[in-house]
């Protein structure tokens, strides 16, 4: 604790805050059209989102306004056909939800605030779909109301940021400006719950030389139920066991009610703080930002049966659904001293700390095998995840004699990683042997741990930590008119797996003026997060009438190795880009830009290693407590091919006011070149290591085509804002080839949003999120189970259907 007080300290000392970036505009890749300065992709001080050697999205707050979206992850996926976001989460990874960019992971984006690197949350998606085994930065902890805009490089960037950035970069700059405001939104869904009321704040101060904006929000989301009525067994057959099979049904069976699951959005609540500090002092300047979060999501898990062997029915006759309660806290604090305008020498002076704190409590529960004794509220543990970051990076123009000077820039990086589990009560993993003597459970053995999530047992619990060094040079030069250069390489050394090198060459030709073509090529890379190397959790299964775990296995773990597993190596990438910008008509703008990424080593989470040969090799090597389980590894090779294209037109209507119009698409296919077989210890026993579901999570768990075109109308007092997105089909894919696969048929969702300013400063709107009220395809029965998902998880607009809003902003 003294150690992580002290660097904290040692941040807040080094300066205080803010980051100097040009005034926003309208990006000519962006939804809105124009032309922006940028800071990402590119280390010069002053460049355009036209002139990029690479595609860059710019969205503004008031994208992010009228969206009417309450994220800022909503608000990307939205806005930018290449982007797509995660709803699919489950267990103890529901509360989290991601975005993934071209087609590839969530964790193939990286993350920058301010130009700084974000913190990645605790949170391991295990039971993630398409995102499981992955732990991306959190964008919903960044309060909304602190943007200033956004930028999104579609590019491979490891070479200029580091490791996770091999689809692309995505940063957030904060206001740093004297303006503020305060809005309020409440809403709801059409058809039942989520209910949402969202307070924000922001407001710049000026403070002799310096400058303060603060950002605050708040919200409270009621539950949304989208659940199938629970086909299942409720009770035992007439005077035999709860197992039996055939038999009189108990008489209950016909009345019972069966709406007993709650699938759909969970219940939350929290705010988001924020700030931006800077004051110049002579030639530099003295910069600090921060946020600081607390959220709290509470969601149901599936419905126990009354007399299930999973239930007590002292405790709860009439059966139960677990509630799992999921508290983040989270913050992230920079500060740093850098150079003002004009210095023969640009430098910038940093150091970030940041850490996500995870912790999870089961109520309405039990653990099953303490008989009626068992308490109904578990402290299940808590994960930690805590970077230290610090950079130096300087850059210089130098003149060659050619048309213009050569900006070289270079710069070294020290950044320190710690992964941490806290083991949960007792009560929450021990197995307490209750066999009951009697009833319609007599003599059955009862799963051990608490139901629904199970806690982290002591033997799980632990405190990892990595060290990285790196060290970059960028060099950029206009060589003639119309014909750019640029260049970039990376050394990284981690602590742990060794060393790495990315390089990244970047060209644009501009043949006649208004069309100029731009290509990349790059390598990069991914290191495997702390969370993949150590996390741990299980299950477990009666074998023989014995409980033993099936797990989530550490790859270092006796277990893991016995079954084959390797350590973890990074994933490395190869990337390139293709394109052309065309701005020869006035107010219009059109990009193209074509892709390939390959991925090396692609770290995926196994299939579920178990058996009797499983059994078999795990006893040989003198583990008998444990059934199995499964673990990460570098498993695979992927492909993935793709298009991006962006047109936007300025329209002006003269008495009618003005529009911008935007049509944008995403093309997307990716293909695994290598699966890797089961290690032979396991060979012959029918078993895979990347099974056909696991695949296709990745194959076709998002959509390979996306196409948005939005209307942005004003006129004196008035706006509307006309949105529709065409999402392409998504299979969720069964892991045996017999099926039955589930798709989500291509939909297109609108979006509306309407404003009226009635004074200067008080603007109100009205609005939805899905207009039309548009759900995904159903479930076949086969994969409801016990009903709990009655619409297909996978889909990309969720399964909540419309949610229709009120707001009113005022600003100061």
């Amino acid at each position: 604790m003294a150690c992580i007080s002290s660097r904290l300290a040692s941040v807040l000392l080094t300066g205080a805050a803010a980051v100097v970036v040009a005034t926003p505009a309208w990006a000519a890749d962006g939804p809105s059209g124009g032309d922006a300065i940028i800071v990402t992709g590119t280390r010069q001080v002053a460049r355009s989102a036209t002139q990029s050697l690479a595609p860059i999205d710019v969205l503004s707050a008031k994208d992010l306004q009228t969206s009417g979206k309450q994220s800022v992850r909503d608000l990307l996926g939205t806005l930018l056909p290449s982007i797509n976001v995660s709803n699919a989460g489950s267990g103890a990874s529901f509360a989290v939800k991601a975005l993934a960019l071209r087609g590839l992971s969530t964790d193939h984006v990286l993350v920058l605030v301010n130009g700084k690197r974000r913190h990645n949350t605790a949170t391991l998606f295990i039971n993630g779909a398409t995102v499981s085994g992955q732990s991306p930065a959190d964008l919903d902890l960044i309060p909304s109301t602190s943007i200033s805009r956004i930028e999104v490089l579609r590019d491979g960037a490891s070479a200029q940021y580091g490791s996770d950035a091999i689809a692309g970069v995505v940063n957030v700059i904060m206001k740093d400006d004297l303006g503020g405001g305060a809005s309020f939104l409440g809403g709801a869904t059409k058809d039942g719950g989520g209910q949402t009321g969202r307070f924000s704040i922001d407001k710049g101060f000026a403070i002799g030389g310096a400058r303060l904006h603060l950002s605050a929000e708040s919200w409270v989301q009621a539950r949304t139920a989208r659940s199938a009525p629970n086909p299942g067994q409720f009770y035992a057959r007439v005077g035999q066991l709860y197992s039996a099979t055939t038999g009189t049904l108990d008489p209950r069976e016909a009345t019972v009610d069966r709406n007993v699951n709650k699938a759909g959005q969970p219940a939350s609540e929290g705010f988001n703080l924020g700030y931006d500090f800077s004051v110049p002092v002579g030639s530099v300047k003295f910069y600090s930002f921060g946020t600081m979060s607390h959220r709290h999501n509470d969601a149901y898990l599936t419905f126990r049966f009354p007399d299930a062997s999973n239930n007590i029915p002292e405790i709860y006759p009439n059966g139960y659904s677990p509630h799992l309660n999921v508290s983040d806290r989270d913050y992230q604090v920079t500060a740093g001293v850098k150079s003002q305008s004009g210095a023969a020498v640009n430098f910038d002076l940093s150091s970030s700390y940041s850490t996500n704190m995870v912790s999870y409590v089961e109520t309405t529960a039990l653990n099953a095998s303490m008989g009626p004794a068992s308490p109904t509220t578990f402290y299940i543990g808590r994960v930690k995840n805590t970077e230290w970051t610090n950079n130096l990076d300087l850059q210089k123009e130098v003149g060659l004699g050619l048309y213009q000077p050569l900006s070289v820039a270079v710069g070294g990086e020290f950044r320190q990683s710690t992964y941490g589990i806290e083991a949960g009560e007792a009560a929450s993993y021990i197995d307490g042997g209750y066999k009951s003597t009697s009833g319609v459970n007599a003599g059955v053995l009862r799963t051990s741990g608490s139901q629904g999530v199970t806690g982290f047992a002591p033997s799980m619990a632990g405190s990892w930590k990595r060290k990285a060094w790196s060290a970059y040079v960028n060099l950029e030069q206009k060589i003639l008119p119309g014909v750019e250069l640029a260049l970039a390489g990376r050394h990284e050394d981690y602590s742990d797996f060794g060393k790495t090198d990315t390089g990244k060459v970047s060209t644009r030709l501009e043949p006649v003026k208004g069309l100029a073509l731009r290509g990349t090529a790059s390598t990069g890379f991914r290191a495997p997060t702390l969370q993949q190397q150590h996390y741990s959790s299980a299950s477990t299964i009666n074998v023989s009438g014995a409980l033993l775990p099936v797990s989530a296995l550490p790859v270092d773990s006796a277990a893991a190795i016995a079954l084959g597993a390797k350590p973890l190596k990074p994933e490395r990438s190869v990337n390139y880009s293709v394109g052309f910008v065309f701005t020869a008509i006035p107010r219009f703008s059109l990009t193209v830009d074509a892709y390939q990424i390959k991925v090396k080593d692609r770290i995926l989470l196994s299939s579920t290693l178990q058996g009797t040969l499983v059994r078999s090799v795990l006893a040989a090597a003198g583990i008998t407590s444990s059934a199995g389980g499964f673990y990460f590894g570098n498993s695979t090779d992927t492909r993935t091919r793709g298009l991006d294209i962006v047109g936007t037109y300025r329209a002006d209507l003269g008495q009618l006011g003005s529009a911008n119009l935007s049509l944008s698409a995403n093309f997307n296919e990716t293909v695994f070149t290598r699966v890797d077989s089961v290690p032979s210890v396991l060979a012959g026993a029918g078993l895979v290591l990347i099974g056909r579901d696991r695949q296709g999570d990745f194959t076709r768990g998002t959509p390979r085509n996306k196409f948005i075109a939005n209307v942005a109308w004003e006129k004196d007092r008035a706006n509307v804002n006309l949105r529709a997105t065409r999402y392409g089909s998504v299979t969720q894919v069964n892991a045996s080839a017999a099926g039955p696969d589930a798709t989500v048929q291509p939909k297109v969702i609108v979006d509306l949003d309407v404003g009226y300013k009635i004074t200067d400063k008080i603007k109100f709107s009205l609005g939805a999120n899905n207009l039309f009220n548009i759900y995904p395809d159903k479930l076949p029965v086969s994969l409801q189970g016990s009903g709990f998902s009655q619409y297909n998880p996978y889909s990309p607009y969720g399964v909540s259907g419309g949610f229709y809003y009120g707001r009113i902003n005022y600003t100061f």
